[in-house]
C-alpha cells in the first residue's frame, strides 16, 4: 500500500482533484476543490497520483495548512474574495460618448470591479502556466513573463479600486 504525504495531489474518480491536509491512522483527509474535505480510506486504490509528497514522520498543521494554499493558489481557478473599496460600494461606473446624440451607458462598480479581479486571476493562472510549461525553453518563459508585467502594468490604474493594497496589480518596478 503506497502511503502519500501532506501536500500529495491526487485525482479522485468521484471528488475530481484534490490534496491531502491530513494522514490518519486509517484514512486520510483530503481537501477537494469543489467537494470540501472528504475521508479516504488508505487503502483506497481508485486514484491517480498527479503529485506525491513523501510522508514525514511528524507534520505540523500550520506547515500543512500553509502548503495547501499554496497548491491551492498555484494549480487552481478558484478565485479568492477581494472586496471592493468602501467608497465605492453602491456605485455606478457613467460612460459618456463625446457625441451627444449617443445615449450613455451606466455599470455598477461591483459588476465592474468583479471583471476586473477574475482578468487579474485569469492573468495570474496564466502566468503559473506559462511558468510551469514544459516544452518553453527558459528563454520563452522570460519574453512571456516580461509581457505579463507589461500587462500588469497597464492594468495599474485600476488599483484605485481595491480595498486592500496586497490584491492590487504590480507592475514592473525598474
Amino acid at each position: 500500500m503506497e502511503i502519500f504525504g501532506v501536500g500529495s495531489r491526487i485525482s479522485h474518480p468521484s471528488y475530481g482533484d484534490g490534496v491531502v491536509i491530513k494522514l490518519n491512522q486509517d484514512n486520510y483527509d483530503i481537501c477537494f476543490m469543489t467537494y470540501g474535505i472528504k475521508q479516504i480510506a488508505k487503502n483506497y486504490d481508485r486514484f491517480s497520483v498527479i503529485e506525491k509528497i513523501e510522508a514525514a514522520e511528524e507534520v505540523d498543521f500550520s506547515e500543512a495548512e500553509k502548503s495547501l494554499i499554496r497548491i491551492l493558489k498555484q494549480w487552481s481557478d478558484i478565485s479568492e474574495i477581494v472586496p471592493l473599496g468602501d467608497k465605492w460600494k453602491g456605485g455606478i461606473m457613467e460612460l459618456k460618448p463625446s457625441n451627444p446624440s449617443l445615449k450613455s451607458k451606466e455599470i455598477p462598480i461591483e459588476t465592474f470591479f468583479h471583471k476586473i479581479v477574475m482578468l487579474r486571476d485569469r492573468l495570474r493562472v496564466m502566468e503559473q502556466r506559462v511558468n510551469s510549461h514544459p516544452a518553453m525553453t527558459d528563454e520563452d518563459k522570460v519574453n512571456m513573463q516580461q509581457y505579463i508585467t507589461r500587462i500588469y502594468g497597464s492594468l495599474t490604474s485600476f488599483n484605485i479600486l481595491f480595498k486592500n493594497q496586497g490584491q492590487q496589480f504590480v507592475g514592473d518596478k525598474s
